[in-house]
């Protein structure tokens, strides 16, 4: 195509907005605006949460301190204690009662996830399964209080709502007060192989020992929030905890022959540790790899003793908002001193001879990697002690210690898999002590907050591991299925009423991170605005908004149509190239434009009527007197009139404006289709004839006025050849086939098989029968 001179300065570049299910619906155009500002839907700023994203000079939250004393029964498996409570009111308001978290009481039999559970399908089962079915119709793990006094001994009136306590107060709690109290409690503990959770112990039948995980064990108190009051929804075992921080003393008795891993440091290792451990635990202040502290063979060794009595294990945990514990007379035990930005961090693991050799190499190394790679990006690590902990539960987070399962076959042999799902595991569990245990997001309503942003940061670190680690999230390209699927949420809903869990709270919003690093905002800016988040809420309680505000205020970029997009509709990307327009400045000149257009016109193709209608004899032949001028006359021959009227608009034109008639360049118009709604950069990958290649990157921005559909100017003095949509797979678009121009024939291949028939009851009777009397002939001729 061509355009004429006058045209130049009239082309025009349409762009569009996105389709968006949280918007309200123009129903004229029949688009919502994907670039609509999030302030109708964020929460409005106040001096507790400013409008920048950061904690206000009214920010406050609550704080409880513990002291609590445990003792866990190996016989019967039970966990009884006492804790003193020290709950201190930072709010501005008056508290009448308290809330406590009896997060224990979601094994109870009528716990709110117990009733709600959905029925399995039974077409087929497992024995397992049906054992696990089983059990926990008959497993009671309520956790009972047993006393529940204030500072003075005196009774306190309370009330247990499932996984959740109220603690009436005599009087009110005012602001700026503390409230001491202590509660006592008991409860079994779950068989993790039966009854799986967050918490339990695992059986080992071989040596008739136990490994337990302990968590979620005593009465905690609930948050208090600026934004939701009492955060006391049901445990339900999906959505997490949302807790306090706070100051931890805790005793642990346990068999005396039983090692303990615990959130905190140690206080009374004379009393609990041999010589020689400690010994090795001072070597490994200086070690340049891990120490065993408890070797292989010891642990081994370990297996088979029998307890003479107890041991009391003291650990000390200061600002933390929970604490964890694991115990076993199984564990083999490493440990490595580290400096994080010169703060000393001693990195343990504990892990049964099952585990090897793939702990030993893999655990402590993992940590170390960890708190390296997330404190660059974040803050520095402040804790005294990083633990990983071998045992039932897979992978689950603590603060300082942490539970992790994978294990090689019992020959010591292990996948690829298993190895790297190790690694993996460490770091993404270890990662949570940033989020959200320091950065104490409310995981019981945002899981994305905590396992999202930790999935995105655990990802980096996985790729400062090796070259080429296959990471399993963060990458766009590997959230394309989900991305396309119809099973889905958005990322901004409940814990409990999410779908495709993994990939909704998991993987997608890190993704998203992952994109509006690399596309959206650069390495540069987005690091500077994520380092911001991190240190402004350190040991504070973010909420979306906070997040969202602070990328934007730290970044200087409006990124509200990204969070709408990704994180409030189910949209997904599909940008298409739909066509490609070529203009050329068409000269005024008629010695050279009218030639152009009688070539172009007599090569035009004829079409299949017109060719056989030539031979058909023609009246104006027979008769010449038919004929006049306009059977002579083409339009496209040179006039003197046209020569003359070229002249006269030569002299029109100024110097500039002549030298605009010489433009030779090409100006091509790409129009690109948003099918899947979500608005993202067109990102463009141009070859051309010469076999020379440019990018172009437009900003998501080009989508604001029409999220349907767009065009894009592109002007060089190259011809294209061919056009790439996100060559570099940078935006999760769903459909590849459409991002090419012109299109690419779609290649696969496919299997050849040999049909086979299977043999019908009758045929596998007969078999079975002469199997038998085979047998039998067999056993016949031993005997002779």
């Amino acid at each position: 195509m061509r355009f004429s001179a006058c045209m130049l300065t009239t082309l025009l570049l349409f762009v569009v907005t996105s389709n968006c299910e949280s918007q309200v619906t123009n129903r004229k155009y029949n688009q919502v605006d994907s670039f609509r500002q999030l302030d109708e839907v964020l929460p409005t700023p106040t001096e507790t949460r400013l409008g920048s994203g950061a904690p206000g000079p009214q920010y406050w939250q609550q704080r409880a301190n513990y002291v609590i004393d445990v003792q866990l029964d190996d016989e019967k498996k039970t966990i009884t204690g006492a804790e003193e409570v020290t709950y201190y009111n930072y709010s501005p308001h008056p508290l009448s009662y308290l809330w406590m978290q009896l997060d224990a009481n979601i094994f109870s039999p009528d716990s709110d996830a117990s009733l709600t559970a959905t029925a399995p399908s039974l077409n087929r089962l497992s024995t397992g399964a049906l054992q696990r079915i089983r059990a926990r119709e008959t497993f009671d793990g309520t956790m009972t209080i047993t006393d529940l006094v204030d500072a003075q001994g005196q009774d306190l009136d309370h009330q247990i709502v499932k996984t959740m306590m109220r603690i009436d107060l005599p009087q009110p709690l005012a602001p700026k007060e503390s409230v001491t109290f202590t509660v006592r409690w008991n409860y079994e503990m779950n068989n993790s192989d039966l009854i799986g959770g967050r918490t339990g112990y695992e059986f080992f039948e071989k040596d008739q020992n136990n490994i337990y995980e302990v968590a979620h064990w005593y009465p905690r108190l609930v948050a208090y929030t600026d934004y939701t009051g009492w955060q006391h929804k049901q445990f339900l075992g999906r959505g997490e905890f949302t807790l306090e921080l706070g100051d931890f003393l805790i005793r642990i008795t346990v068999p005396d022959d039983h090692v303990v891993a615990a959130s905190g440091v140690l206080q009374n290792s004379a009393d609990v540790l041999t010589e020689k451990q400690r010994e090795r635990l001072e070597k490994a202040k200086t070690a340049k790899s891990p120490v065993f502290i408890i070797t292989p063979e010891e642990a081994k060794e370990n297996e088979k003793s029998k307890p003479e009595g107890q041991k009391t294990w003291i650990f000390k945990a200061d600002n933390v908002r929970d604490v964890a514990f694991a115990s076993s007379r199984k564990f083999i035990w490493d440990a490595m001193h580290h400096s994080v930005d010169g703060h000393s961090v001693m990195a343990m693991s504990y892990y049964p001879n099952e585990a090897e050799p793939l702990w030993s190499k893999y655990s402590t190394q993992s940590i170390i990697h960890t708190l390296d790679v997330y404190s660059r990006y974040t803050f520095s690590y402040p804790y005294p002690v990083a633990i990983s902990v071998n045992g039932p539960v897979y992978g689950m987070e603590y603060p300082m210690i942490c539970f992790n399962g994978p294990r090689p076959e019992e020959d010591g042999t292990y996948s690829e898999r298993t190895k790297y799902g190790l690694i993996s595991v460490i770091i993404h569990e270890v990662g949570h002590n940033y989020f959200p245990m320091i950065v104490n997001s409310d995981e019981r309503q945002w899981t994305w907050m905590d396992e999202g942003i930790n999935t995105f940061l655990q990802y980096l670190t996985e790729q400062e591991w090796e070259d080429d680690y296959p990471s399993r999230r963060g990458v766009p390209e590997l959230i394309v299925p989900y991305m396309r699927s119809h099973n889905q949420v958005p990322i901004m809903t409940n814990s409990e009423s999410i779908l495709e869990f993994g990939n909704n709270a998991y993987a997608k919003p890190a993704t998203a991170l992952t994109i509006l690093r690399e596309t959206i905002l650069g390495r540069e800016l987005f690091d500077f605005a994520f380092k911001e988040y991190a240190q402004r809420w350190k040991f504070k309680r973010p909420t979306p908004s906070d997040f969202f505000r602070t990328m934007e205020d730290a970044s200087g970029v409006d990124l509200d149509w990204f969070w709408r997009g990704w994180f409030y509709t189910t949209d997904h990307t599909d940008i298409a190239i739909s066509d490609v327009h070529l203009f050329t400045l068409e000269s005024p000149d008629p010695e050279v434009t009218k030639p152009l257009k009688k070539k172009e016109r007599d090569e035009k193709p004829e079409s299949i009527s017109d060719q056989r209608n030539k031979d058909l004899p023609k009246r104006a032949d027979r008769y010449p007197i038919l004929k006049d001028f306009y059977n002579d006359f083409d339009e496209l021959d040179i006039t003197e009139a046209d020569r003359k009227a070229y002249q006269r608009f030569l002299k029109s034109l100024d110097d500039d404006e002549r030298e605009l008639l010489e433009e030779r360049r090409n100006f091509y118009v790409f129009d690109f289709e948003n099918l899947g709604g979500l608005v993202m950069p067109i990102l463009l990958k141009i070859d051309f004839e010469d076999e020379s290649s440019q990018e172009l990157r437009i900003p998501a921005e080009i989508w604001r006025r029409n999220n349907q559909r767009v065009s894009k100017m592109f002007i060089t003095d190259k011809t294209i050849e061919s056009i790439t949509i996100d060559p570099h797979l940078e935006t999760a678009d769903t459909d590849k086939d459409n991002n090419y121009w012109p299109r690419r024939i779609t290649k696969s291949r496919f299997q050849l098989f040999k049909e086979s028939k299977s043999k019908n009851p009758m045929q596998k009777a007969k078999d079975a029968e002469k199997e038998k009397e085979d047998k039998k002939d067999d056993d016949k001729k031993e005997d002779e």
